[in-house]
């Protein structure tokens, strides 16, 4: 089988949950990596669905145990990180792995796979619109829509180290696009 990899990043708030549950919905070779995070889980959330929710002290422990491919903190104390069993996990059910991350890990992916992954990065159509998308979720705080945004112009720069960019300002568009471009790399030699 040809172990392939598929990451989608961006700025939160650029609609690549979105296009990322599309894409799930519409291509049967396409399965989703779950993250391990230490953050709150939110109301609607499912533990070992949406997130592996971890104790802080769980999360060190795997990383000592080198049990992840790439991890990080992010947003004052909280870590993020994409366990190597899961990928295998995905691998064994002979399916295309399907990362939803943020541009740091997703730039880590991309390394520790190189050609066996395809990279692509979801773009807002300005910050403005994106700090209007993170508002209307109403699940921050103000401290912590300022500091999605701060982040967001920061991750904004790492657009030229993927492969692919999609400009998400039309999300019929979006979807379209994202559905060609995958279905491109999993179908390629």
């Amino acid at each position: 089988m040809n172990k392939k990899v598929v990451i989608f990043c961006a700025p939160s708030g650029s609609g690549k949950t979105t296009i990322v549950k599309h894409l799930l919905s519409v291509n049967p070779m396409l399965a989703f990596s779950v993250s391990a995070c230490t953050r709150k889980q939110r109301a609607d959330e499912i533990d070992c669905s949406d997130y592996y929710f971890l104790s802080v002290a769980a999360f060190k422990q795997k990383i000592a145990n080198n049990e992840f491919l790439e991890f990080e903190e992010v947003y004052g104390g909280n870590f993020y990180g994409t366990l190597k069993s899961e990928v295998e996990r995905i691998w064994n059910m002979g399916k295309v792995v399907l990362f939803d991350v943020d541009v740091i890990g997703g730039s880590n992916i991309k390394e520790y796979f190189g050609d066996q992954a395809l990279g692509v990065f979801v773009k807002p159509p300005s910050v403005k619109e994106l700090e209007q998308r993170l508002r209307f979720r109403s699940t921050e705080t103000e401290a912590t829509l300022q500091m999605r945004i701060s982040k967001a112009i920061q991750e904004l720069t790492y657009e030229t180290k993927f492969e692919k960019i999609i400009l998400n300002d039309r999300l019929e568009y979006a979807l379209l696009e994202a559905e060609e471009i995958v279905y491109d790399f999993i179908t390629s030699i």
